[in-house]
């Protein structure tokens, strides 16, 4: 997991050639320009025509994001500092002083989470003990001591086995140490005491489970042989009584001070789902695991409020209802557009950049002038294509003076003479050449008319030629008729639109007296030739309605 900032420059969702090839190259121009860590991404797939420019141009296809959400990848990505279930309480401690860090994941041999020890939690239980009697219990085993205390062991009896003892401190006088012992367990006994002979033998002789002798003080040999006879284990530390008390408390392994009931996350969940775990539950932090389960890291509540090193650069559109989904949880650099404005708030000042061009690649081609930054082949071809498809080759009402001024700019620096090159990208584009199934070609773009008791249905596909159709005649009448029996059409009919000559055919499946009424030049049979008619809307339909309410 990773905090270096990445920068998507992303058109909106479903996205267009437009909003594809601006992305491609304001990404490259940001990048030339300085800015660290940008790269080009789409919020949804690309359309033929898009993929025809691509493969065409040899241009890598940007990076799909589903979504920008904030991550727990994205906010938690400080080395993660763990601890094995066996290590104690001591080593415990030293990491969250040399680490300052308030909690630990404790892991098995395989790195797998056993639980979460939490420092205010681990101190309540030393220092704060709901029963004064579990200040003196300590759950560990005779190595684990040792080491704590970096004691010399004399005879150990079943040293690595974990067990439940009771920590005493021998300081009284003999005799009434002598009566004390009958009052407690010796074999779950670890008796501290310093260089008191006659303390030490009292202990042995009564079989405790474990002497500790403190202060390096000398342990004599005949005591030595009748703690072997009698299976009792002796440490001898080099700490005072006090300090070696401490630490025999702290020998205790992590693994059994954790609680089972912890809460795990993944990398990928979201950190919207965090923020209402941690808030609404009982717990203060959650360990964050992989896929087969290793501890990767440690999201506590401080993450809540780290922003995501996912930063966005919008192209192409302003509006949040039509970015890519969680870019309302992110930060927004920057928006290059040529579209109405939207609802758009941001929380700090940004460069936002809207020109009423016919495609946001003619504003991005002004900036790379503005620039002084000559875009490279591929780069001015993604460009040309671009202005080509929003303008309909220059055709459509949008196109400005300044579209058709960058034309043979963006010609000379790729090479591509942009009829010929429109030609090809509207035709790969096209569902009629893309070779769509005929009934999804006419369904594609289809509405219903009611005129009287009648009902019209129209639909529409955009060509640069009528070649394709007419390879496909056949089979999109056979359909047209299909459709308009099975839905009891008037008039089934395909609108299909030469952007190129502007001009349309119509396909029909109608009454046998539709080429007496229909009032349009019959170029064979169920199909007529509108010369001039580019909208369905504006043209077309009201046409039709005219001719079926006098029929």
């Amino acid at each position: 997991m990773s905090d270096q900032a990445k920068i998507f420059v992303i058109g909106h969702r479903n996205p267009d050639t437009d909003s594809i090839c601006s992305a491609i190259a304001y990404a490259e121009l940001r990048r030339l320009q300085g800015l660290q860590g940008v790269k080009p991404a789409r919020a949804g797939n690309v359309n033929h025509q898009t993929q025809f420019i691509l493969d065409h141009l040899d241009v890598e296809m940007p990076e799909l994001l589903s979504d920008v959400h904030p991550r727990i990848k994205d906010v938690v990505t400080e080395k993660v500092i763990s601890i094995h279930e066996s290590e104690p309480m001591s080593k415990a401690i030293e990491l969250y002083h040399e680490h300052h860090i308030r909690m630990l994941p404790v892991v098995d041999d395989g790195g797998l989470a056993k639980g979460l020890l939490v420092l205010k939690q681990m101190t309540e239980f030393f220092l704060i003990p709901a029963e004064p009697e579990k200040l003196r219990r300590v759950r560990a085993s005779l190595n684990s001591i040792q080491s704590c205390l970096g004691a010399k062991a004399h005879a150990l009896v079943t040293p690595d086995k974990i067990e439940e003892l009771d920590l005493y401190v021998g300081a009284r006088r003999e005799a009434s140490f002598r009566l004390w012992m009958n009052e407690i367990i010796p074999e779950r006994t670890i008796l501290i005491t310093g260089d008191r002979p006659s303390i030490q033998k009292i202990a042995v002789e009564a079989g405790v489970r474990l002497l500790i002798v403190t202060g390096n003080s000398i342990v004599e040999e005949d005591l030595l042989d009748e703690a072997q006879r009698k299976g009792v284990s002796i440490l001898v530390s080099q700490y005072d009584t006090a300090n070696t008390v401490w630490l025999t408390r702290m020998a205790m392994p992590v693994g059994s001070l954790i609680d089972s009931d912890f809460m795990v996350v993944k990398p990928n969940d979201l950190v919207e789902d965090l923020r209402i775990k941690l808030v609404h539950g009982k717990q203060a932090g959650a360990i964050v695991s992989s896929a087969d389960g290793r501890v990767v890291g440690i999201a506590t509540k401080s993450h809540l409020i780290k922003a995501s090193p996912v930063k966005l650069i919008l192209v192409d559109h302003n509006e949040l209802s039509q970015a890519v989904p969680g870019a309302e949880k992110v930060e927004i650099m920057e928006v290059i557009d040529h579209h109405r404005l939207g609802n758009f708030h941001t929380d700090l000042p940004i460069r936002f950049i809207n020109q009423p061009l016919g495609s946001t690649c003619s504003l991005v081609s002004t900036l790379y002038q503005q620039a002084g930054i000559t875009p490279e082949k591929k780069i001015a071809g993604l460009l040309l294509a671009g202005l080509l498809s929003d303008t309909v080759i220059l055709k459509s009402p949008t196109a400005t003076t300044v579209d058709r001024q960058l034309v043979p700019w963006l010609e000379g620096l790729s090479g591509l003479e942009h009829q010929h090159f429109g030609s090809q990208l509207f035709s790969a584009g096209s569902p009629m050449a893309s070779g769509t199934p005929a009934r999804k070609l006419i369904l594609t773009d289809f509405k219903e008319y009611q005129v009287n008791d009648h009902v019209l249905g129209l639909g529409q596909v955009e060509v640069v030629n009528f070649h394709t159709f007419y390879q496909r005649q056949e089979e999109l009448t056979a359909e047209l008729k299909r459709i308009r029996e099975e839905k009891s059409y008037e008039l089934a009919a395909l609108l299909v639109t030469d952007i190129v000559m502007e001009t349309s055919l119509l396909v029909t499946a109608g009454p046998n007296e539709l080429p007496f009424i229909i009032g349009y030049p019959q170029e064979a049979e169920n199909l007529y030739r509108l010369k001039g008619v580019l909208s369905r809307k504006k043209q077309l339909v009201p046409h039709l309605l005219k001719v079926f309410k006098g029929a």
